[in-house]
């Protein structure tokens, strides 16, 4: 808990047995509840996740937004955070960032990764595909961020219900930014450290880029929001 504020964070997961544990065991002391989503693992994710006190939620629907939709609902804390099952999200960031949240009595703060602290931790063709997504985002929708693709985030769980959230994939990251800018919510990017994953690689990099931009035509002119 923070200033009478009670912390939930969310971790979608799929076959990260390895990494969540790793995440869940350095979960710092202010965090009250921890909410694995096992997005139909066939590892021993779920299992791993409650034997280290976690709440488990199955959601069987494939794909990460799925896996948010089903975790964010299931939280119950007054402020959320995110971070992955792989380790690559910092979570000794989450203290600092929840108390800048409450000191510039923001709504929702994304966490930016660049420039890396360590370029090792993302290939460059990925650092290529976030910068095409990030400059499309801002042309369609008018809204400057520095890392549209940023999975860490932190926000109060009183505005998710504003939150119109369709994607069940990875264009969720860039629409959960979007959907609070659009609603005019107090919105921030703060710096982190971008760490090596745990693990395989799941993100399908020239298929999930080209998911991105199509789900942001759409969204932009209406197919999908």
């Amino acid at each position: 808990m923070i200033r009478d504020h009670k912390i939930s964070v969310v971790i979608p997961c799929y076959n990260e047995e390895d990494g969540v544990r790793h995440v869940v065991e350095g979960m710092p002391r202010c965090v009250d509840e921890v909410v694995v989503v096992d997005n139909n693992s066939t590892d021993r994710t779920g299992e791993v996740a409650r034997s280290l006190g976690a709440k488990v939620v199955f959601e069987g629907r494939p794909g990460y937004g799925a896996a948010y939709k089903a975790g964010l609902p299931a939280a119950t804390g007054d402020i959320l955070c995110t971070l992955d099952g792989d380790g690559s999200y910092p979570s000794d960031a989450i203290e600092p960032l929840v108390l800048h949240l409450l000191d510039r009595n923001l709504d929702f703060i994304s966490g930016c990764r660049f420039p890396l602290a360590n370029p090792k931790a993302m290939p460059f063709a990925n650092q290529l595909g976030n910068n095409v997504l990030t400059l499309a985002m801002f042309m369609l929708f008018g809204k400057p961020v520095r890392d549209s693709q940023s999975g860490m985030w932190v926000f109060r769980r009183a505005i998710l219900k504003d939150l119109k959230l369709t994607s069940d994939g990875m264009p969720l990251s860039e629409e959960i930014k979007i959907e609070a800018l659009m609603r005019r919510f107090k919105f921030e990017e703060v710096h982190i450290r971008y760490l090596e994953r745990i693990g395989e690689v799941k993100l399908r990099k020239w298929r999930d880029g080209w998911e991105n931009l199509v789900f942001l035509a759409r969204k932009r002119f209406g197919g999908s929001a």
